[in-house]
């Protein structure tokens, strides 16, 4: 009996702790719910008038947000076109810059070269004859200052030997106290000199 008496109290008491816990929880989740309701009359009377104001200016902005997306695309596009339009003008000017290089350089490279055949050509055809001209000129005129030099060499020769001849006369057949001057020796006896006999530079 004492064991049975025992137990059933024990019953009781948990009995009670399970009702006390049930009716704290009760308490609590209806708290809990006065909070909730509160924070719904909050949402409510705040943040649905919010909501609704947004949803009306969404409504209203959609139409020009429409037209700004599709103002932009056509932007876009007119953009891309444009970029199109200059990438092949940039190419064309360019190609056709490239193609006056090459032109400006092959009309150079013939020019040099015409050049380079004219100068060539006045070489073979002027420079080089009035050199062998100028060389031929220059050993005729070594020729004939040679030739004159021998001349005058044989005519001085002749002079003295006539000189010498006319003093060998004179000394013979002239009284020693008479002189034979030897410009008078030159003029008589130049008609024996086979070359005329050259003026006096006094």
């Amino acid at each position: 009996m004492d064991k049975v008496t025992v137990f059933i109290a024990l019953t009781g008491i948990a009995v009670l702790l399970q009702a006390g816990i049930l009716m704290a929880m009760y308490f609590a989740v209806r708290k809990s719910s006065a909070r909730i309701e509160a924070v719904a009359t909050d949402v409510k009377t705040k943040v649905l008038p919010t909501i609704e104001q947004a949803e009306a200016m969404l409504t209203e902005i959609r139409p020009k947000l429409q037209v700004i997306a599709q103002n932009l695309q056509e932007s876009t596009t007119m953009l891309r076109d444009q970029v199109q339009r200059v990438d092949a003008t940039v190419n064309d000017v360019v190609d056709r810059g490239r193609l006056q290089i090459i032109r400006a350089d092959e009309l150079l490279t013939r020019t040099l070269d015409r050049v380079e055949h004219t100068t060539e050509m006045v070489h073979n055809t002027v420079i080089s004859p009035i050199r062998r001209l100028s060389g031929l000129m220059q050993g005729v005129t070594v020729g004939l200052e040679f030739l004159s030099a021998a001349a005058d060499v044989e005519m001085a020769a002749a002079e003295r030997n006539a000189v010498q001849y006319h003093k060998t006369r004179c000394s013979s057949k002239v009284a020693p106290h008479l002189s034979c001057p030897r410009r008078q020796a030159t003029l008589i006896c130049g008609a024996f000199s086979p070359f005329p006999a050259k003026a006096s530079s006094q």
